[in-house]
């Protein structure tokens, strides 16, 4: 009786797997909410392929960009919980609730977080004839200068923009917001000195500062950055600030917790391969593949830090 009792516990443990996949009855779409060219871009392939590999699927990204990533996550809120149509997101999916007045979705209740894949710090980036070298030296800048400056961002309610906006409320500075359309005209504005800082992610600006168009300031983490060794942090200036771009996998609210489990588990185990923690590293950004329990704090916390940010500096979009 034992043995059959031990025989039946293996074959089921043999089906799980099996039955945890079956729901994979067609392509998966992993909505982008940004233009294609982006680092969401390489995440969303990369996860894609691994999900592909483990799962015997194609998982097929689609570029869904506009309203600061609102179409592409009204989208994937709308689809059947079924597993078929996931979500690359990022700072946004934290920081538009509290910029809009009214969203086709609710953030918490609507989206089922599977797992945080990686983050990003931000480094703040100088014309190189603007006579400041740390720090010290730009926080002195610009208080001398309240008003005359300006800085770069990719739009209202952009992660530079809310970057830029914390570190004013931190440093009691006080800088002129000029949004551009992306990252590229927004990096050609600072080494025109037409806007005299911007804060990005690093690997959008790393060949500019690698071949000397950008001076690099500090990195708003609580270590270096070995692409940018020689960078210092911001807390080694004087100033305890950080920032980080963020980019995370969720499925539609009500999705059933099996599939989230199996997405999660296989999400997690490509995260692990060394080749694809060696790209991502080679973009800036760091693993953190964690669990959903952990991205849905983390999601919340998010929404708590930026949406102080957002009320402080009184920022509303329609």
């Amino acid at each position: 009786m034992i043995k059959v009792a031990l025989s039946l516990l293996g074959v089921l443990a043999a089906l799980a797997p099996a039955n945890a996949q079956q729901y994979l009855n067609r392509a998966v779409e992993i909505i982008v909410p940004f233009a294609a060219g982006g680092g969401n871009d390489l995440l969303a392939r990369m996860i894609g392929e691994g999900l592909g590999r483990r799962l015997g699927q194609s998982f097929v990204p689609l570029n869904r960009p506009g309203a600061n990533t609102n179409n592409g996550t009204a989208q994937v809120v709308k689809s059947p919980p079924d597993g078929h149509t996931l979500l690359i997101s990022s700072v946004g999916l934290a920081a538009n609730p509290l910029l809009y007045k009214r969203l086709p979705f609710n953030t918490l209740s609507d989206l089922a977080p599977i797992t945080l894949i990686a983050s990003s710090p931000t480094i703040l980036v100088v014309p190189t004839a603007l006579p400041v070298n740390n720090v010290a030296e730009f926080v002195a800048y610009l208080k001398a200068k309240p008003g005359e400056l300006n800085y770069a961002s990719y739009g209202v309610g952009s992660s530079p923009h809310l970057a830029t906006e914390l570190f004013q409320s931190m440093t009691g500075t006080k800088v002129v917001h000029i949004p551009y359309s992306g990252g590229g005209p927004a990096a050609v504005g600072v080494i025109g000195n037409n806007v005299q800082m911007l804060f990005s992610s690093v690997l959008p600006v790393l060949g500019l500062v690698k071949g000397g168009q950008l001076k690099p300031i500090a990195i708003a983490a609580d270590k270096r950055s070995p692409l940018l060794p020689d960078v210092p942090t911001f807390a080694e200036g004087g100033v305890d600030y950080k920032f980080s771009t963020w980019f995370g996998l969720l499925a539609p609210a009500k999705t059933p917790a099996d599939i989230i489990a199996t997405l999660n588990r296989n999400t997690v185990e490509t995260l692990q391969e060394p080749t694809v923690r060696a790209r991502i590293a080679e973009q800036g950004a760091e693993v953190v593949a964690n669990s959903p329990d952990e991205f849905r704090a983390f999601i919340k916390a998010e929404m708590d830090r930026l949406g102080a940010v957002i009320r402080n500096s009184k920022i509303q979009l329609d």
